[in-house]
C-alpha cells in the first residue's frame, strides 16, 4: 500500500509539472503572438504617419497663393483692377459704415 501511495503522489506531481509546463508554453506562444501583431500595429502606425504627412504637405501646396491663383483663373476669375476700387472721400464715414455694418449688418445695404 504505501508503494500504491507513493506511485500516486509521482503521479499527481508529474501531472502538476506537466501542467505546469503546458500553461507557460501557452504563455509564451501568446507573448510571441502579441509580440507580432505589436509589430504590425508599430508598421502600419508608420504607414499612416506618412501619409498623414504627405496630406499635410499635398494640402498645403494646394492651398498656396500660387495654386490658389492658378485655379481662380481657371474658373474665370480675374486679379482686381483700379477702377474696381472706390475709395472713401471721408475716412470716418467708411469707419462708421464699418462699425455700424458689424453692429446691424442690415443697416450697410443700400436701398
Amino acid at each position: 500500500m504505501h508503494a500504491l501511495a507513493r506511485l500516486a503522489l509521482l503521479l499527481a506531481s508529474g501531472l502538476v509539472l506537466a501542467g505546469g509546463f503546458v500553461f507557460a508554453a501557452g504563455q509564451h506562444f501568446a507573448a510571441v503572438q502579441y509580440g507580432y501583431k505589436s509589430e504590425m500595429l508599430r508598421f502600419e502606425q508608420a504607414q499612416l504617419l506618412e501619409e498623414q504627412r504627405r496630406l499635410m504637405l499635398e494640402r498645403e501646396q494646394a492651398t498656396s497663393p500660387k495654386q490658389l491663383g492658378v485655379a481662380a483663373r481657371e474658373i474665370g476669375m480675374r486679379p482686381i483692377q483700379p477702377a474696381q476700387i472706390t475709395p472713401s472721400k471721408n475716412p470716418e464715414e467708411s469707419s462708421a459704415t464699418a462699425v455700424s455694418a458689424i453692429i446691424n449688418p442690415s443697416s450697410s445695404f443700400s436701398r
